[in-house]
């Protein structure tokens, strides 16, 4: 089947921008449409796929879904302009598509929900001046929570905290909350009931796994021919890329594995990628799934006895609390918030980031999974690969980077705050209180990986010692000016103290030694 969308026909009044994470039938914009005067435009534009390299699975994930998409527009009777990425025509990038489409049909306003990136919106503000078309800038249902009242939250406090600000959501909303304000189960969140490792091979139900249709296979082949030098493989795609499908994949979790996620959810097994987790996050960015039917169904499942409620609290944060408190950071912080370096770290991402090739027995499986999937999940993104960038002295804005491109779920305003700012602490301390820096004691608590690795885990200095924890004494080492005086950190420091010069010395140097190795 060719696929194809129906050119506009007549004047446009409003041109409706609708981008590859906007894929919501129930948006203003569209809910808001002229049938006969308006006209949505969609984009496949090289450049997005180049801006950072961009995994070959998220790229085929939103080019698969943008076409279904549109398709579903169309039948609803309204124009649809689609630039397709292999158009002889296509100038390769939004702003260059975006002028050609108003120069060609001249509409009197551009619409478009709240876009994800400051990069975008920056050149959509640009564009309209350009132009002298006036730009609607409509705010985005999907979210729980407006830029403007994260802000109003955010304002005087000396801390961004997120338990207070999802205590907040929480009366808010009235999600897991009794009639007397009080929270259901008790307490606010179950977080001690959800750090539990795996005794033994864990068996978990294999996740839902919707079928390659002939639009998704015609993206595949698309994105091998025309962007080949893509990172990632495309071997094992099994996303959702329409809501049907991203329906029965939140079925399949609610079902299946969210009785078992919030006790494992920080556990990690080698060659099990899935385990107990959702896998639905990209569905939600893409926005084929609204955040607030999918606490429902998980709330439905507690008050139907089939899942505990320390498995429901724990992903009800993940959607309600982190969720909103990440994209409220990201706008509140400002645009130059990508450009943060709090801990002044500078090295280069090693070249097994991109192939998962490395003896390092936790990153193999780590960023193995990445690279045949574009995927992992939360605890593994925070104390495997992003750990190691952390202690290792990675760049933070290349390892974010990295985390926009390879991760299928990955959009600007839910990568770069997690990543720059939870997992490498280059904003000083907004999104996280501390450091999240480990040695291999955490890696060996939470999984399996260090019985099937060279390196020893109980040593930090010598030749064979475990790279995690030759690093993490030195990032300790490195960084103790700017991070001695954290309170959450005194026990760290207090192990530092303990550590006679010359063992700091043989540290640094094993240290500087693995980063000329690892190319870093």
């Amino acid at each position: 089947m060719s696929f194809f969308i129906h050119p506009p026909r007549g004047d446009v009044r409003n041109l409706i921008i609708i981008f590859g994470d906007q894929l919501d039938r129930e948006a203003t914009v569209l809910q808001e449409i002229d049938k006969k005067r308006d006209a949505v435009l969609m984009m496949e534009v090289a450049g997005e796929s180049r801006e950072v390299p961009s995994h070959k699975q998220r790229t085929v994930l939103f080019l698969s879904a943008m076409r279904h998409f549109a398709m579903e527009v169309k039948k609803q009777d309204i124009r649809v302009i689609y630039h397709r990425l292999d158009d002889e025509d296509n100038p390769g990038t939004l702003y260059q598509c975006i002028e050609q489409t108003v120069q060609q049909f001249a509409p009197g306003q551009l619409r478009c929900t709240f876009p994800g990136e400051w990069r975008v919106l920056q050149m959509l503000q640009s564009l309209a001046g350009k132009l002298k078309v006036d730009l609607d800038v409509t705010e985005d249902q999907h979210f729980l929570t407006t830029p403007a009242e994260f802000s109003e939250w955010a304002a005087g406090r000396k801390e961004l905290v997120l338990e207070y600000f999802y205590r907040e959501q929480r009366k808010k909303t009235g999600i897991l909350m009794k009639k007397n304000g009080k929270p259901v189960g008790g307490e606010w969140n179950f977080d001690k009931e959800n750090r539990e490792k795996f005794k033994s091979a864990p068996q978990p139900p294999a996740p839902y796994t919707p079928t390659v249709d002939e639009i998704t296979r015609e993206v595949i082949e698309l994105v091998e021919r025309v962007l080949p030098d893509l990172p990632g493989k495309l071997d094992h795609f099994q996303w959702p890329v329409t809501r049907r499908t991203a329906l029965k994949a939140l079925d399949d979790f609610i079902e299946k594995r969210l009785p078992k996620f919030g006790t494992y959810q920080d556990a990690m097994w080698t060659d099990e990628p899935w385990l107990y987790h959702s896998r639905i996050s990209p569905a939600v960015n893409l926005k084929l799934l609204h955040p607030r039917e999918i606490i429902d169904r998980a709330v439905e499942a507690y008050d139907a006895g089939k899942a505990p409620i320390n498995a429901v609290e724990g992903f009800v944060r993940q959607l309600l609390g982190w969720r909103e408190f990440i994209r409220g950071v990201y706008w509140h912080e400002g645009a130059d918030y990508g450009s943060r370096n709090h801990l002044d770290e500078h090295g280069e991402l090693p070249e097994f980031y991109w192939t998962g090739e490395t003896d390092m027995a936790c990153m193999r499986d780590c960023l193995g999974q990445v690279v045949e999937h574009g995927y992992g999940h939360h605890i593994q993104r925070l104390m495997i690969t992003g750990n190691f960038a952390l202690i290792a002295g990675i760049d933070p804005r290349a390892i974010s980077d990295w985390y926009l491109g390879m991760y299928v779920d990955a959009v600007d305003w839910v990568t770069l705050p997690n990543t720059l700012g939870m997992v490498m602490h280059a904003d000083g301390g907004v999104v996280g209180t501390k450091p999240y820096a480990a040695s291999a004691n955490y890696i060996n608590k939470m999984s399996n990986y260090c019985k099937n690795c060279p390196y020893d885990r109980k040593t930090r200095g010598n030749e064979d010692s475990c790279p995690f924890n030759t690093f993490y004494w030195d990032f300790l080492l490195r960084n103790e000016a700017k991070l001695s005086k954290n309170q959450r950190m005194a026990m760290s420091y207090k192990n530092v103290a303990r550590i006679t010069a010359d063992e700091k010395k043989k540290i640094r140097a094993r240290a500087n030694e693995r980063r000329a190795t690892f190319g870093i």
